[in-house]
């Protein structure tokens, strides 16, 4: 399946759920805590073509995903995406593992899911702050976001991984 997303930062979270509420989209998944682990060989081989290998753990379900290298897009992250859920994280731990795989990066979120028709709206309260992120075809998005006052140059390409990254940075230099 083809994934086509945006996140845009947010401040208030109860003031935007009532406008999402209000715009007819429905709560689809309460807010729950994520763990999301990002697995790499040695040597990199999935960072360096902007790949990426995921196991989220919410509540007692585990999903592994593969994310393809992004397309070309100004204002969308564009990629393939593959997800299942798995039905015993240990035995995928050494499964990984003996593939030669290891966990390189991790963090953690809470997210409230909404669906719009085919629109996915979730809002995620991140270590670097709240975003909203939409997940649907690029005109379903652009309309959404029109409708909540919220222009494309507020849209983020970037990956939690890489907006992570780079605060993680950041406060380091500051320190």
């Amino acid at each position: 399946m083809v994934e086509i997303e945006v996140k845009i930062k947010i401040d208030d979270i109860p003031s935007l759920q009532e406008k999402i509420l209000s715009l007819n989209a429905q709560l689809d998944k309460e807010r729950s805590y994520e763990k999301n682990t990002l697995f790499d060989f040695p040597s990199h081989d999935l960072y360096k073509k902007r790949q990426a290998l995921r196991l989220r753990l919410t509540g007692k379900k585990a999903y592994l995903t593969f994310k393809g290298s992004p397309e070309k897009s100004r204002k969308f992250k564009i990629r393939k995406e593959f997800e299942t859920e798995v039905k015993n994280e240990g035995q995928l731990r050494k499964i990984l593992k003996s593939l030669g795989l290891i966990p390189v990066f991790s963090y953690q979120k809470h997210r409230t899911v909404y669906r719009k028709k085919r629109l996915k709206i979730c809002l995620d309260e991140t270590e670097i702050g709240n975003f909203m992120e939409l997940e649907g075809e690029r005109n379903e998005i652009v309309r959404f976001t029109k409708a909540l006052g919220i222009p494309k140059k507020e849209f983020i390409k970037l990956d939690y991984v890489q907006l992570m990254k780079k605060y993680r940075d950041k406060t380091s230099k500051d320190s």
